[in-house]
């Protein structure tokens, strides 16, 4: 079964790029940059990673990121993660990125979305990994930070395929946005939103997500089985969902494979990704494996996630069957 998922074509859809910031590389940069470390190794700094639920985890990453300061330090975060990818065989990819974690430190927005622009470009020609990008807005910042940088992505929209919410949500509801993403929407861009598992007020959020933003896929969204007029809005409109197994596990003490299973049981396009894979210790081959341990799901039930990302992706309708007939093509092997 290992060989098999490792063989398998995927997407992945929840990446956050900064969150493929390895230990090593944190150093490489600190040094390149002249900037000073709390840490005296790397191995320092992955045994600093003690979090047990959102905002400490979040106090982490954030101070990792400050070693991000030049396009080339963003050139080489996102070229350094298509590797990963494609060494997981992951042959599409619409990796998240936080703007507003960068500018608020002083670097320019062009900075930063020209290098991972760049990174892209010499993914898919010499990795042959594709890739679009989704512009975060940070939930625990105004609503009128995130509409400063709607406008500042506008010069650059036809590198980006979409908008999406993340960071804390304690306090932060989809409501909040909803002005950002409504504008968002007319300028073109789909629409996702993070409903990380068991958040405050949960249901409420995911309820907004789905009848006041009209999101088109949904990140996470687990405690939507719980309510079961969410779930059959979520199947009846098509709406996917963003799953991270090992990610869940650090909140929930499980990788939600019954919750997963319960969703293909159900029509719900589930999917399975990395989240932050520099900090959970654990890329795309890892989360299908331990995923498939966990829970003992079949090869036909893994294809089946695969099929639902390329289903869900933001594709072109001639490369999403181009990836599905890749997909079907091995499963059928």
């Amino acid at each position: 079964m290992k060989a098999f998922i490792e063989g398998m074509p995927k997407a992945e859809l929840h990446v956050h790029l900064e969150g493929t910031l390895e230990p090593e590389h944190i150093f490489a940069l600190a040094k390149r940059n002249d900037i000073e470390l709390a840490y005296a190794t790397p191995e320092a700094v992955t045994a600093a990673y003690d979090f047990h639920d959102l905002p400490s985890f979040l106090t982490i990453y954030y101070a990792a990121m400050n070693v991000l300061r030049k396009e080339e330090d963003f050139y080489e975060l996102t070229y350094q993660y298509f590797e990963k990818a494609a060494q997981n065989n992951v042959v599409y990819v619409e990796p998240f990125f936080d703007p507003q974690g960068h500018t608020s430190r002083g670097v320019e927005f062009e900075t930063v979305i020209s290098g991972i622009h760049r990174a892209q470009i010499d993914a898919e020609a010499k990795l042959g990994v594709e890739s679009k990008l989704i512009m975060c807005f940070l939930r625990d910042m105004s609503a009128e930070s995130a509409m400063e940088h709607l406008e500042l992505s506008l010069p650059f929209k036809d590198w980006i395929v979409g908008v999406g919410l993340d960071s804390d949500e304690r306090d932060n509801p989809p409501a909040k946005f909803a002005e950002v993403f409504a504008k968002a929407r007319g300028e073109g861009f789909k629409l996702t939103m993070h409903c990380d598992v068991n958040q405050q007020n949960t249901h409420d959020h995911i309820r907004e997500c789905l009848d006041l933003i009209e999101v088109d896929r949904i990140d996470h969204g687990v405690n939507a089985l719980e309510d079961e007029s969410l779930l059959q809005d979520i199947a009846d409109r098509g709406i996917g969902l963003t799953v991270c197994p090992v990610s869940n596990r650090f909140v929930v003490q499980s990788l939600t494979s019954n919750e997963i299973r319960t969703m293909l049981d159900k029509g719900i396009k589930a999917t399975v990704n990395s989240d932050d894979p520099a900090y959970f210790r654990a890329y795309m081959n890892e989360n299908f494996i331990a995923l498939t341990e966990e829970g003992d799901f079949s090869k036909d039930e893994l294809v089946q996630l695969s099929r639902n990302a390329f289903d869900i992706a933001w594709l072109p309708e001639d490369r999403r069957q181009h990836y599905l007939d890749q997909l079907q093509a091995y499963a059928n092997t």
